[in-house]
């Protein structure tokens, strides 16, 4: 029986995606069927009592966690938390999660998490206890060999802490439940950067395939949080100009390049990129249509749509969000022929960092920074490599190529299992 979807664009965007690669598997429509498929969808209800002069209210936050599969490995995907969080957009999250962890050939399933909430509207008292009642409701289907959070839109090393505190009441102190969480806690060296520095990497990689010299290329990020911020330092090392950057509220524009260091300061002191010394204020929607090399949407989703797609003036757009160009935006992109680098491939150190944080607890063996860097770009070197052949030898794009790598793998180990 086929299963129920809810409407949700980043689910249509993925759906569509998937079919590309479907049909290049030639995969039958019960195979289709169970890779769509999640393994367990659960939804809780959180009530807190928040506190404010009139003495506080109850309130009823909805939490999720969706379990996708687990063919290949444990569950591991992100927590998030964020007012827009719903079953459809943590049902495709944790979907993709499959098929990056599958991509970068490493023993996890995909799964994702979410609490729909406002944390601006919250002390850091109430998000604690809020954090600490979802771990509490959701622990009979955690565990270390079971399902494995991380941070994600929203979340932080602290909110990991948390979480790891609330689980060790019942199984004793177990570090490898989470990942992304504080180096005094057994997080690992390199974990906060790891997500940045992949998008980086894979972005000069890339860009050096197409003759298009990294150093003095001409870069602009959508996004300045800890993904954007570290992918802007390293390419600003590399000798890029990233000539354009954004937050949540607007956009900072410098046609001669802006100084990384100097924002990152800034951001520090006030809170947002806004009043940046040297640069002019842009919009969001300007900053993706400013003609560019290179376009790094590291932000939320179906930011590229039907809506600017045919602006898009960059000739590499490489997605360190998750899903930020929707399935009708990526075909305009690619009739132009505009080179996309999928989610699942730009982004992936953040779940390999991620892997070797949680090898390094259940070793009870810290890692030096070196050795996790090192370990990092052999692997998205090597898979790089994987999809860019692929993508040859299929005569597509790199997006489907990479799908068509990562399913085959899911697919293969649901056959070896037998389920």
């Amino acid at each position: 029986m086929p299963v129920e979807r809810e409407h949700c664009q980043c689910q249509d965007t993925q759906f569509h995606f998937l079919e590309r690669a479907f049909e290049s598997l030639q995969l039958r429509a019960a195979q289709r069927e169970l890779l769509l498929s999640s393994f367990r969808e659960t939804a809780i209800s959180i009530p807190l009592q928040t506190h404010g002069s009139n003495g506080g209210e109850l309130q009823t936050f909805m939490g999720y966690r969706v379990q996708h599969n687990h063919a290949r490995g444990p569950f591991k995907g992100g927590l998030r938390f964020h007012p827009s969080v719903n079953i459809g957009e943590i049902r495709a999250l944790a979907q993709l999660m499959t098929w990056k962890t599958a991509l970068v050939d490493i023993p996890f399933g995909g799964a994702k998490g979410g609490i729909a909430v406002d944390t601006s509207q919250m002390s850091q008292h109430a998000l604690e206890i809020l954090t600490k009642r979802f771990a509490q409701k959701m622990a009979p289907i955690l565990g270390v060999h079971q399902d494995i959070l991380a941070p994600d839109v929203g979340t932080n090393p602290q909110v990991m802490a948390w979480i790891l505190e609330e689980y060790s009441k019942s199984h004793g102190f177990t570090p490898a439940i989470v990942t992304g969480k504080p180096m005094e806690l057994g997080g690992s060296a390199g974990r906060l950067e790891a997500t940045g520095r992949s998008v980086a990497y894979i972005t000069s990689k890339v860009a050096t395939d197409m003759s298009l010299p990294i150093k003095n290329a001409s870069i602009v990020i959508q996004g300045f949080g800890n993904v954007g911020s570290y992918t802007a330092l390293h390419l600003a090392a590399m000798g890029s100009h990233i000539i354009g950057l954004s937050d949540a509220r607007k956009g900072v524009y410098c046609k001669t390049g802006i100084d990384i260091s100097l924002a990152q300061r800034h951001v520090n002191e006030t809170g947002w990129l806004e009043g940046l010394a040297g640069t002019e204020p842009i919009s969001n929607a300007e900053l993706l249509e400013l003609p560019c090399d290179i376009l790094i949407p590291a932000a939320i989703e179906a930011t590229i749509n039907c809506d600017n797609a045919d602006a898009i003036k960059a000739r590499l757009v490489v997605e360190a969000a998750n899903i930020p160009i929707t399935h009708l935006a990526d075909t305009t992109l690619r009739e132009r022929d505009i080179t996309i680098v999928p989610d699942i491939l730009a982004n992936a150190g953040g779940v390999l960092g991620s892997y070797y944080e949680w090898v390094q607890n259940l070793q009870e063996f810290p890692w030096e920074e070196d050795t996790v860097f090192k370990r990092l770009e052999q692997r998205l070197s090597r898979v790089y490599q994987q999809v860019r052949d692929l993508a040859k030898q299929g005569k597509t794009d790199l997006r489907t190529a990479a799908y068509e790598l990562a399913i085959g793998r899911v697919n293969k180990a649901i056959a070896l299992r037998g389920f």
